[in-house]
């Protein structure tokens, strides 16, 4: 059996924490700014979780 490979879109969006889970940056913040209120582009920055729902299937791209 071939090693598994990580998929190269998935491991550019998310990062793995020590505690198993992953943090993924807010999207809709890369063009067309201007009419975007500056306090909707505020509370876009930074980081978030990944939803539960979604840890299974990013794991599964990311297996290393």
């Amino acid at each position: 059996m071939p090693k598994m490979k990580t998929k190269s879109g998935a491991a550019k969006r998310f990062k793995k924490l020590a505690s198993g889970k992953f943090k993924r940056s807010s999207a809709n913040l890369r063009h067309i700014l201007t009419k975007k209120t500056t306090k909707r582009k505020r509370q876009l920055r930074g980081t978030t979780m990944v939803h539960d729902s979604d840890q299974r299937s990013i794991s599964r791209m990311m297996p290393n």
